[in-house]
Formats: structure tokens, sequence, C-alpha cells
């Protein structure tokens, strides 16, 4: 008989059947299958791209951030920011740069990835083919907004703990540096997370609507946009408002406003209690006109509103948590829709 062919005998006379290499080398570890490999192998170029680039971002920023160290050491940092503040410019600039590419993250997510994930297989027929087999729509669904989520989820979370470590060394340094801007607010906590993961599910939605590649990625680059003027439009609006007040005339500045503190508005106050704009008595052309100005006004002092940087973290959650609600509500009607009507 062939050794090809020949069995080893076991303990008791009896044979075993041989172990193929290849099942050996399949049982080794956790391996996608079924309609998740299938999502997976289509869609596998454009994660691949995300996670790449990714980790460019994240090696980048980590370079620029061991420069700034670098440059703060040699400079004194802490005990001498008259030394290092001067010359933080090219840091600060460079901090702003990266800030702003890094807040087109979720209308590309929204665009590239959401837009063109259904609306692709349902105008080429892939997803009517793959629901006419054993696979349900609403699993399709599933496996589609899960693993692209995870995808979005992993890149944004190491963009935003990565940019935060980077925000926390110029936060200490000059506490004053823009916190409540888009560059810095976007870019750290759970707003990178909130904000590309509700981009990325409408992109689906309206793609799932339409059923036409590039309209859908049209409109959802629309959606996208307005996403983000309304978020910046409302972002203070998440802060609770600080006031400080001084009556000792207007020529005391009030005390109390913390480091880094962003300052809302000015008024003065009147011995009556009432504010007045921060331009009554500006067109005095004289000190002593102004001064008759102000004592006819019966101003008595100033106040100011600000928001203090401690209130940031409190803002991003906040925000968040609104963004993921609508994120759920959105994949709610995903499923609702695409149970009945998907192909």
């Amino acid at each position: 008989m062939s050794n090809l062919t020949k069995t080893s005998a076991g303990p008791n006379g009896s044979t075993a059947s041989p172990v193929s290499p290849v099942a050996t080398r399949r049982t080794r570890g956790p391996r996608l299958s079924g309609v998740t490999w299938l999502i997976w192998r289509q869609h596998r170029a454009a994660y691949w791209t995300l996670l790449a680039a990714t980790a460019l971002s994240l090696a980048w920023i980590a370079y620029q951030r061991t420069g700034l160290m670098d440059y703060l050491a040699a400079h004194g940092w802490p005990d001498s920011p008259d030394k290092w503040l001067e010359g933080m410019g090219p840091y600060s600039a460079e901090f702003q740069k990266v800030g702003l590419g890094l807040g087109f993250i979720p209308i590309l997510f929204g665009v590239f990835l959401g837009a063109p994930l259904l609306a692709g297989d349902l105008e080429n027929g892939t997803a009517k083919l793959v629901t006419s087999q054993s696979v349900s729509p609403v699993r399709w669904l599933a496996a589609k907004l899960g693993i692209s989520a995870l995808v979005v989820v992993v890149c944004t979370v190491a963009l935003s703990v990565q940019f935060g470590w980077w925000f926390g060394l110029v936060k200490n340094a000059d506490p004053g540096r823009g916190w409540s801007e888009g560059f810095v607010f976007d870019n750290t906590g759970p707003v990178p997370v909130a904000l590309s993961l509700f981009t990325f599910v409408g992109g689906l939605a309206i793609g799932m609507l339409l059923r036409r590649t590039l309209l859908a990625m049209v409109v959802t680059f629309t959606f996208a946009v307005v996403v983000q003027v309304v978020w910046a439009y409302c972002r203070l609006d998440l802060g609770n408002i600080v006031t400080v007040a001084t009556n000792k005339g207007i020529n005391a500045p009030p005390s109390g406003l913390p480091d880094g503190a962003l300052e809302i508005d000015r008024s003065y106050a009147t011995g009556s209690g009432e504010s007045l704009g921060w331009s009554t008595c500006a067109h005095e052309a004289s000190e002593t006109a102004r001064d008759a100005c102000v004592q006819k006004a019966d101003i008595v002092g100033w106040s100011v509103d600000y928001l203090p940087i401690s209130q940031m973290s409190g803002m991003q959650w906040f925000g968040a948590s609104i963004l993921f609600a609508l994120t759920a509500a959105v994949a709610v009607f995903i499923f609702m829709w695409g149970r009945k009507r998907l192909v």
C-alpha cells in the first residue's frame, strides 16, 4: 500500500484520519467568515487606507510634540515664560494647522465611506444579490454598519488621544491657547468620535435613500458641511457662562478670571443694577467728557462674562452625547427602512 494512503493505528488498533495542514492553519486563530468576510473584502481598500492614514497622522503628531518638548526644555519651561513664550509661534502655528486638517476627517468619513457604502451596492445590484441568498437585509445592514463604524471609532479614538496628548503640553505651556476653537475643541475628547460617527451614519442613510453613489456623495458633503457649521455656531452654548464684576469704578478691572478663560462679553454696571453696552460713552472725544458721561449714566463698575477652561471636558461630553443620540436615531431609521424597503 502506498505511504500516501496509509493511516496510523491507534492504541486499540483502530485507524485515525489524517489531519489536513490547511485545517490546522485555519484553527490557529479567529478568522472572518460569512457576510463579515464578504464586507471586509469588499471594502478592504478603503478600510486599510483609513487605517494607514491614521497611523501616519499619529506618527506626525508624535514627531511635532517631541520637537515642542525639546524646545520648551531648552528654554527653561516652565520657570521662564518670558523666554519660551516668545519663540512658540512656529510650534503653535503647526499645532493649529494640524488641528484644522483633522477637522476635515468627519466630512471625509461621511462622503467617502458612508455615502458609497450602501449606495454603490444598491446602484449596481449587489445588495439584491446578497440578500437573495441566506443573508437577511437586517444582518447585511448590521455587518455593513458595524464593521465600518468600528473602523471609524478606532481611527478617531486614536487621533483624539494623540492630539489631546499634544494639546496637553501646549495647554500647560500657554493656558490661553484657543481651547474653545474648533481646531482644539473638535479634535480632543469624545467630540471627533461623535462628529465622525454622525456624519458617517448620515452619509449611509443618504446613500440608502438616494441609491446613486455620486449623488449621495454630493448630498452627504453638503450635509457634513452643514453639521460642521451648526456645531461651530452652538459650541459655546454647551457651557455655563460665569460672570465676574466690580463696583469700584470703570478703571478697576474685575478680579478672579482664571488662566485660559474665554471672555464672552463685557458690559458696564450702573448703580441701579442695569447693564449697559461696552460702547457706552466710547464716542466721547476727551477724558473729561467721558467722565461726565460715566457720571450721567451712573456707571459704577463693569462685568465680564467668560467660560473657564475647566468646563472644556464637560462641554465636550455634553455635545458628544447629543451627537451620539442623533447617530443612534439615524441608525434605527436605517434598520427600520432597510428591513422592508432596502431592495
